[in-house]
């Protein structure tokens, strides 16, 4: 015969990391189902890197296409994931109250944002693994130093992902939809991904390296392309993009 209390139920929270874990895994599992989001995320920058490495339309100076293009490839996945995709996804979960519902849970609210910027880390693990790979079959020919390479995706992740929580916890859903792709779009043109800087007016490219997409391709363009040591000034601005972007998200973002 058992003990007295040998199964009586002990009602109560998972520990945090658990719950923060499982959070994360359910994030990345509902992302990586969603068609709209895998194709931005995964399917665009990979037919982007095919298609210009493969056809010369777009003048990339010297050497192979490849070499200018993959660095920038990796920062518009960056992009694509942290700030589109997340914004969008963030947008109408809090629209449909998912939000509302899941801050009144055990898990608090910041253990929910961790969650997400695990997930998106987990997606960026996967698109930089298939970009390198399809670029490596192109030919790619990457050097430079791996520290500086994971620096600036980590800083890159942090800005795009503070721009994405604050337009998802500041604008209606379809606002954020229709924002987030309009930027996703100008800053592909714009940011130095495909057509380089040196293409643009010189008023021009002076504001658009100020851009984190821009300081995120030419740094890792830098690295990888030229073998240049660390690249602190585009490291400088994607620290205060990061810096703004998570500081106006944590003050200004609404869960209802």
């Amino acid at each position: 015969m058992s003990a007295a209390g040998t199964y009586t139920p002990k009602p109560g929270a998972a520990p945090l990391p658990r719950m923060i874990a499982a959070q994360a895994a359910l994030e990345t599992k509902m992302l990586l189902r969603n068609g709209e989001q895998l194709l931005l995320t995964v399917i665009i920058p990979t037919l982007l890197l095919v298609l210009f490495s493969a056809v010369d339309i777009v003048d990339t100076g010297k050497g192979e296409a490849v070499d200018f293009l993959a660095p920038g490839i990796l920062a518009l996945a960056v992009m694509s994931t942290a700030f589109t995709g997340q914004a969008i996804a963030t947008g109408f979960e809090r629209r449909y109250g998912v939000l509302k519902r899941l801050g009144a849970s055990p898990l608090p609210r910041w253990g929910l944002m961790t969650a997400k910027t695990l997930s998106v880390l987990v997606t960026e693990v996967m698109q930089v693994v298939l970009v390198t790979v399809i670029a490596f079959a192109l030919g790619w020919s990457p050097h430079g130093n791996p520290f500086a390479v994971l620096l600036l995706l980590v800083l890159g992740t942090a800005a795009f992902s503070g721009l994405g929580l604050l337009m998802a916890g500041t604008l209606k859903a379809e606002a954020t939809l229709a924002a987030a792709n309009l930027v996703f779009l100008l800053l592909l043109m714009g940011g130095g991904v495909i057509v380089p800087l040196d293409k643009f007016p010189d008023a021009a490219r002076t504001l658009l390296g100020l851009l984190p997409i821009s300081a995120l391709s030419d740094g890792l363009r830098d690295v990888l392309q030229h073998g240049a040591g660390m690249p602190w000034g585009d490291l400088g601005i994607l620290a205060v993009w990061a810096v703004l972007g998570l500081g106006a998200a944590a003050k200004f973002f609404r869960w209802e």
